[in-house]
């Protein structure tokens, strides 16, 4: 008879701990089955403002977490995208929206059509057909429109939040459906003498909590997988050398944009994520290039408030463990792997492990069938963000410092310079499996970089150029008229607090009238 596992053990909290532990709570328990989450008041939490995408909101809504709710609890605020500043000369700019841009016509991709007539008159710059970005540029915010031919129909949104109100939140929520919260600090692993696998975990105290299926939220330390089941880290710094990171809250500032922010420096970037309450900033660099100390003056002195509490720092590694799953240990969040937060791909990482996880769940026996198809999968997963990623540094016209100058003429993986020389040539973009980044993401940031094809897709000329012109200068025109309509980012959240009602309810805020 197969034994099912009967006690799920979550070792830590914060970000990853109680989002397993509140999706667990919802989707684990069936009266019989146990699940608790060990961690300890006394070791602090990598909390900061948080960026997300979209596949937030999938995860919200199978919690059953309500938007106006969320966004009152965890300061929340709305993201379209992210604004890139000083990445390839450092004095450019550009957006990464979330959403479609354009519309396919006949088969061929929209950032084909616009390739072909881009020289013409009245069609400008490809961001001026992005439904999230023309929003954005206007610190306006509406839900995307339910008429798919509305000129707004591809806009998408994710959003900015506290995490460590986030953390707390999912607590509530977890501990209202049966998960069992233990305080305390772990001292000693203790394993199966047969298998390998954990069998219980030792407090401080003595007390032993045993289980049967372990999800590793520890941290960078990796308690359990890394250390207790001695699965080797993949250092990926020699193709992302960034290592730390200074972070500081400011108070608010207006207007309150709907976007995050990551403007490039001499040895990084600083990141800019805008909340209710206050302003999360921070600086990412290679410590090989820039001092802790001068790191800390770099940031204080471009700030654009009063800072609210003084600055953390924060060190890393990027890279991943070479298996997620080892015998009967999972690891999510910082305990499997960082990637640094660029393209807001941390609460991601996490969700698709637990959806990942939830798509294997193992019984007693612990299955190599699962355990490699989820190996694989996160692992695929990892190396598609991580290329993406590397490809903001590699793709850059800037030469004024070593840093630069270092992931301007780095190898990069093979999977990636294919990806490069495939859009170079005619701008053509290939998606694999459940790559995360999709077709539009991928020519945003390499347009926005100034990767610019030789040519495009030749099946672009079987159609009427002419109509063509004429449909796109419509396109146009209709995203920037019906984006002046809309309120404002900080009027929209006003009217959903105030209301209690989030985008999806009947009678949620829209455009002005």
């Amino acid at each position: 008879m197969i034994a099912p596992i009967k006690h799920v053990v979550i070792v830590g909290g914060g970000t990853a701990g109680w989002m397993m532990a509140a999706a667990a709570g919802r989707f684990l328990d069936d009266g019989q089955r146990r699940i608790t989450l060990i961690e300890s008041d006394a070791i602090g939490t990598i909390g900061v403002g948080e960026a997300t995408i979209p596949p937030i909101l999938s995860f919200n809504r199978l919690l059953g977490i309500g938007e106006a709710e969320f966004l009152r609890e965890t300061g929340g605020t709305f993201k379209l995208g992210i604004e890139f500043s000083q990445w390839d000369t450092g004095t450019d700019r550009y957006f990464h929206p979330f959403g479609t841009r354009g519309q396919d016509i006949e088969g061929v991709a929209f950032h084909q059509l616009w390739l072909k007539l881009r020289r013409g008159e009245g069609i400008g710059p490809i961001g001026g057909y992005s439904p999230a970005e023309v929003v954005a540029r206007r610190s306006a915010f509406a839900p995307p429109p339910a008429d798919p031919r509305a000129p707004l129909a591809g806009l998408a949104y994710a959003y900015h939040f506290d995490a460590a109100l986030y953390a707390a939140f999912l607590r509530r929520r977890a501990e209202a459906d049966g998960v069992h919260r233990v305080e305390g600090r772990i001292t000693t692993v203790h394993h199966e003498p047969v298998t390998g696998h954990v069998r219980a975990v030792e407090l401080e105290d003595g007390r032993l909590v045993e289980g049967e299926l372990f999800i590793d939220c520890s941290g960078f330390r990796s308690l359990l997988l890394g250390e207790a089941m001695g699965v080797d880290f993949e250092d990926w710094s020699h193709w992302l050398p960034c290592d730390r990171a200074i972070a500081v809250p400011t108070a608010r500032t207006e207007p309150l944009l709907p976007y995050t922010r990551a403007t490039a420096h001499a040895a990084g970037w600083q990141w800019r994520i805008p909340l209710q309450h206050r302003t999360g900033n921070g600086l990412v660099y290679a410590s090989d290039h820039l001092s802790d100390d001068a790191a800390q003056a770099l940031l204080l002195a471009q700030l654009d408030g009063a800072p609210t509490a003084p600055p953390r720092l924060l060190s890393f590694k990027a890279g991943r463990r070479k298996r997620l799953w080892e015998g009967n240990v999972v690891a999510l969040g910082l305990a499997g792997g960082f990637l640094e937060p660029l393209e807001s791909t941390s609460i991601h990482l996490i969700q698709q492990g637990i959806s990942k996880l939830f798509a294997l769940f193992p019984d007693q026996r612990f299955g190599a069938i699962e355990r490699d198809e989820y190996n694989r999968q996160m692992g695929d997963h990892y190396a598609s963000i991580r290329d993406f990623i590397i490809l903001h540094y590699h793709a850059t016209r800037r030469d004024d410092s070593p840093f630069w100058r270092h992931v301007r003429t780095m190898d990069v993986p093979d999977t990636l310079r294919r990806k490069i020389d495939l859009f170079r040539c005619k701008g053509r973009i290939f998606r694999y499996d459940d790559e995360l980044f999709s077709v539009p993401s991928w020519v945003a940031v390499l347009l926005g970089q100034n990767v610019v094809p030789e040519g495009y897709d030749p099946v672009a000329d079987a159609l009427d150029a002419d109509r063509l012109l004429e449909a796109l200068r419509r396109l146009r025109a209709g995203m920037a008229h019906a984006a002046a309509a809309l309120p404002s980012h900080a009027d929209i959240l006003a009217r959903i607090t105030a209301e209690g009602r989030g985008l999806g309810d009947s009678g949620a805020a829209g455009p002005r009238r």
